[in-house]
């Protein structure tokens, strides 16, 4: 059972908290080991809190997953984790992370709380109204890059901001869409918001996002108060990077039928890997070897 409790906890989607690194990054502290441990801790508490709101989330659409073709097979909607054990552990795994995040830093633990909140919201009523179910999907993505940056104090960009609002939206238009064309006739069945959308809706509202994604980090890469501060005109060379993560995206979910779960391709394909992590060299070279 606590293997499968795990499961449940589903430890792939802890990826999206390693936004909580930008604000390290893009500070030019990722290499001060007193703050790498600060938005270490900030990141485990997101994985708890996350962990725990995606059990409650699994209790409240128990009955949708159970003719999910893929959902179905999850240990709450096949029955392997009693109800009472996952009740007990999204309580517990809530309250260790928001008493942990009050320990650490009380603004970051005013963010966290507001994540929680969110979560919440999203899961009980904000996801049956449409298009604002996918733009709380996004905010979430944009407390966890304010939380990293409270927590090691240091002002977060508008631009990036903007950039990982655009970012989220664009991974969330892609996963409504693979579960449109995966679940066809059935998909209100499921998803009773999904009725409202449909594919090439969706596939517009990408387009516009697509571009502003790209757009906005070029922007910011090039804008005077970021060449003022971090030296250099340089931060542009790393937009090739951008494009080919989007690019890359678009092409495993319009021609591979993937973009279901944006995070199983974070993790393995082996090309938006590498480009990841060239992103990541790239963006350290240019920042901190000036």
């Amino acid at each position: 059972m606590l293997k499968y409790l795990l499961i449940s906890l589903r430890p792939k989607q802890w990826t999206k908290n390693v936004l909580l690194f930008a604000g390290l990054l893009f500070s030019q502290n990722l290499f001060q080991l007193p703050l790498f441990i600060r938005v270490s801790l900030g990141f485990l508490i997101f994985c708890l809190l996350s962990g725990g709101a995606y059990l409650i989330n699994d209790l409240l659409d128990l009955k949708q997953d159970r003719i999910h073709p893929i959902k179905s097979k999850r240990p709450l909607a096949s029955g392997r984790v009693p109800l009472p054990a996952a009740i007990a552990t999204a309580a517990g795994l809530l309250v260790v992370g928001l008493v942990s995040a009050f320990l650490l830093d009380s603004m970051f633990a005013v963010i966290a709380l507001c994540y929680v909140c969110i979560t919440l919201g999203y899961t009980l009523f904000l996801k049956h109204v449409v298009i604002l179910d996918m733009i709380v999907i996004a905010i979430g993505f944009v407390l966890r890059a304010v939380a990293g940056a409270q927590i090691i104090h240091v002002t977060i960009s508008s631009w990036l901001l903007v950039c990982t609002i655009f970012l989220a939206l664009f991974l969330t238009l892609g996963k409504r869409r693979h579960e449109l064309i995966l679940l066809g006739d059935h998909a209100h069945s499921h998803r009773r918001i999904l009725e409202e959308y449909s594919p090439y809706l969706l596939d517009q509202m990408m387009s516009v996002v697509t571009a502003s994604t790209v757009m906005a980090y070029t922007l910011y890469t090039t804008a005077p108060e970021t060449v003022e501060k971090f030296g250099t005109r340089n931060l542009v060379f790393t937009t090739p990077f951008v494009l080919y993560g989007i690019f890359r995206y678009l092409y495993l979910m319009h021609q591979k039928n993937l973009g279901g779960s944006p995070e199983q391709i974070l993790l393995k394909d082996k090309p938006m890997m590498l480009n990841i992590f060239l992103y990541v060299l790239a963006t350290s070279i240019i920042l901190y070897l000036k």
